[in-house]
């Protein structure tokens, strides 16, 4: 899986109409969610700083809610926009989930536990862990 990372505003008119999953590196105005989200179409989580999240306005977040996109606080730490735009959730993490599911885990106990080994918050994992 990989997490487009965007870290300025004047990048959102050149994403890709297909991205799904989506880090904004700035402090988003309502314009550049509505902007994003009318790019692109297929958006299901857009994730912003824990700092920035209270910036987000109510009504930004309905209509999120509306357009069935989940707006999410985290960071992608140790990602490295100069190399590569996007962050990608590597096959041997993908790998460790599943190993925990065969033990008998939860999404919630394997969120819980991966929280502390990686560089992904709980919200991430628990979308991550709703698409395997």
């Amino acid at each position: 899986m990989k997490i487009r990372v965007v870290s300025k505003r004047d990048e959102i008119e050149d994403l890709d109409p297909g991205e799904k999953v989506i880090h904004l590196a700035f402090r988003p105005s309502n314009k550049d969610i509505f902007s994003l989200v009318r790019r692109c179409k297929d958006v299901e989580v857009i994730q912003i700083p824990t700092s920035y999240r209270k910036t987000v306005s109510k009504s930004t977040e309905m209509f999120l809610e509306m357009q069935g996109v989940q707006l999410i606080e985290g960071d992608v730490w140790g990602h490295r926009k100069d190399i590569n735009e996007y962050y990608t959730i590597s096959p041997s993490f993908t790998e460790k989930i599943k190993d925990l599911r065969v033990s008998g885990m939860d999404n919630e106990e394997i969120a819980n536990k991966l929280a502390k080994e990686s560089k992904l918050n709980k919200e991430m994992l628990l979308y991550i862990l709703g698409g395997n």
